[in-house]
């Protein structure tokens, strides 16, 4: 991956980011299909699991989805599918209120949730008995991997080795590259189109929680977080959010084999914000191909597949483990 080009008929970081997500071939033959379960969560409230084969023996394949993401993006059909023909099973476990239905708790879900990712690696370990990898993508990315540094040496009990895919683990960078231009234009506002709704139903669930006049008069991702994903989940505004949550400061404290994958294109994480081999320890690998986007790295002749990601990041943790 450290090689990767994009094929010659798509240039530049936002073509390789968005054709892949609309137009790029996640699978072939029958689309990945997921039995779900519903676990209830420590504080009285429920996630939902979206599974693809039953034997605990094969080895177990679990994915974070990105922002607004689940078992259906892309990218997870395209890990569903490297996972169905590689005799793997794979688990999707969605972030509160993901899954197409609203969470009950006055939360949601956030880019440092360390926390929750532990919960349920723990619940996922103690139902599985083969190896178990985990995959971050994005938002889920950053999350798993504060979580690999918020457990350090105790991580190994529950995964033998961890990735993170274009995941912004410099929170501030990457909130504050998606807020301008042509970032601001496209991305934010899809993700504001999802994300205001869902919080204005949280607000109907829980009157007071926040102020209606301030989430519908934001604009981008930092006055969103401002009003609602920092304060709903015990940071004092965007800026502590974004530097508690990063990722990137404490790189050095993982003690399982983590593989962080970020394109030099990315249009939401900047080049210049990422780490070096200086900035990481040794049970780090930083794949940083000038090419790929955002989840996408597209491979294949016209119209494109999205079969290059899972290939590589996957080659990768087998020889890990």
């Amino acid at each position: 991956m450290q090689a990767y080009r994009a094929p010659r008929w798509l240039v530049g970081g936002h073509a390789q980011t968005i054709w892949p997500a609309l137009f790029g071939k996640r699978f072939d033959g029958p689309a990945p299909t997921y039995r779900r379960e519903r676990w209830r969560t420590p504080d009285a409230d429920f996630i939902d699991v979206d599974w693809q084969g039953e034997d605990p023996r094969q080895p177990l394949l679990v994915l974070f989805h990105g922002l607004e993401g689940s078992s259906g993006s892309h990218y997870a059909q395209a890990f569903a599918h490297w996972a169905r023909t590689h005799g793997w099973r794979f688990v999707v476990p969605h972030f509160r209120g993901c899954s197409g239905e609203l969470n009950l708790a006055p939360r949601a879900y956030h880019s440092g949730d360390f926390e929750e990712i532990g919960w349920v690696l723990a619940r996922l370990r103690g139902m599985h008995g083969g190896p178990v990898v985990a995959v971050g993508v994005s938002l889920g990315g950053n999350a798993l991997l504060r979580w690999a540094e918020e457990a350090g040496n105790s991580a190994g009990r529950q995964v033998s080795a961890v990735a993170a895919v274009s995941s912004p683990i410099d929170l501030a960078a990457g909130g504050h590259a998606i807020g301008r231009g042509f970032n601001r234009q496209v991305y934010t506002r899809m993700f504001l189109r999802s994300m205001k709704p869902k919080a204005l139903r949280k607000l109907a669930q829980h009157p007071g929680l926040f102020s209606r006049e301030r989430l519908l008069a934001a604009r981008d991702l930092y006055a969103f977080d401002n009003v609602f994903t920092a304060p709903l989940h015990g940071f004092k505004d965007t800026e502590d959010y974004w530097r508690r949550g990063s990722a990137q400061p404490h790189l050095e404290r993982i003690r399982i084999p983590a593989l962080v994958l970020n394109a030099r294109n990315d249009p939401f994480v900047p080049g210049s914000s990422l780490p070096q081999p200086r900035d990481v320890g040794s049970f780090v690998t930083l794949w940083q191909p000038a090419h790929g986007g955002h989840v996408g790295f597209p491979g294949g002749r016209w119209p494109g597949h999205v079969h290059t990601l899972p290939e590589q990041v996957m080659g990768w943790l087998q020889r890990a483990i």
